[in-house]
């Protein structure tokens, strides 16, 4: 059977690097109540220059350096992202000219922080029907475009930045090869006004800024998130037991805490970086999973699960034998 394999990984963060202590500059907030709440202590804002398929293509080219592939080598691309730079065209086909790549399939994926889960199930079905060898799957975003600088309780908890894999497909043992294992992902669009953007082309003619409510929103992402994962690892054949790292959406540590207690994982196998660049959305997961396989914790043989829940709301999880 052909499987999706993670080749490489690769991630990107603007370079302008914002503290709690800089924002408690200009809003009515401060470290210890953003740390207390969020875990949050530092995120990233793009500059002018950079943009969303900036911050993607410098991923994109990590993952292939790690992957030991090359651009040529690639033949879809799949970018997530609720931030493009553009209304059309998608900004996956700017990070293929970014690239050097002539000619490949490139769209973009709309899940908000669930886009990167999306994005690789899309991706995986592609691969899997031997039509297309090599993909690069993307989450970018420059969410601070989006932001209301006004509102304490949503402008301290997102941030910019980009993650990307090399994912090949592979023929597999399907008991124990390595590949993506299983996926599963939800909608229900009936909690739109929990977390929205206030506009758009056909509604108001502009970008509009994002709104939430938080303790719906907090409430909603716990037990979704631990049934996905719970769900996704069932279609595997596995248990919570089996599992080595959760590299979870970076929403807020308060929510990472209380979906691994509800699944009785311990704390020490979920990976955590909202610290260091808060919520990045579609960023967000493939962000976390480039740090883990960097510093040596995620290693090949390995069972990680890839989780997140976004606007729509949209869920979904991952369950991938590295």
């Amino acid at each position: 059977m052909i499987r999706s394999v993670i080749l490489g990984t690769g991630s990107a963060l603007p370079e302008n690097r914002v503290s709690n202590a800089d924002l408690a500059d200009r809003l009515d907030t401060s470290d210890e109540w953003i740390v207390e709440r969020t875990g949050i202590r530092f995120r990233h804002i793009a500059q002018p220059h950079e943009t969303t398929s900036t911050l993607a293509a410098e991923a994109c080219r990590a993952a292939l350096e790690s992957s030991g592939k090359t651009a040529q080598d690639i033949d879809l691309i799949v970018l997530a992202t609720a931030t493009p730079d553009q209304t059309f065209p998608a900004s996956a086909t700017k990070v293929q000219a970014m690239l050097g790549i002539d000619d490949c399939v490139a769209f973009d994926v709309a899940a908000v922080c669930s886009g990167f889960l999306y994005a690789v199930q899309v991706a995986d079905a592609m691969l899997r029907t031997g039509i297309h060898q090599r993909a690069l799957v993307i989450g970018a975003e420059t969410f601070s475009r989006i932001l209301d600088w006004e509102d304490r309780t949503t402008a301290v908890l997102f941030g910019d930045g980009a993650g990307a894999i090399v994912l090949e497909g592979q023929e597999s043992d399907s008991d124990t090869g390595r590949g993506i294992l299983a996926t599963k992902l939800h909608a229900d669009g009936r909690h739109n006004e929990l977390l929205y953007v206030d506009g758009g082309p056909s509604t108001t003619g502009t970008v509009g800024k994002l709104r939430m409510k938080g303790r719906e929103v907090f409430r909603h992402a716990v037990v979704n998130l631990a049934a996905v994962m719970q769900e996704t690892l069932v279609i595997a054949g596995l248990a919570p037991d089996d599992v080595d790292w959760v590299v979870p959406h970076q929403a807020n540590a308060r929510i990472l805490d209380a979906t691994s207690r509800k699944l009785g994982l311990a704390a020490d196998k979920v990976v955590v970086t909202v610290d260091r660049h808060a919520n990045t959305s579609a960023a967000s997961v493939p962000l976390a999973l480039d740090t883990a396989v960097r510093d040596g914790r995620i290693r090949q043989g390995q069972i990680v699960v890839l989780e997140a829940m976004g606007g729509g709301f949209t869920w979904g999880a991952a369950v991938v034998r590295f």
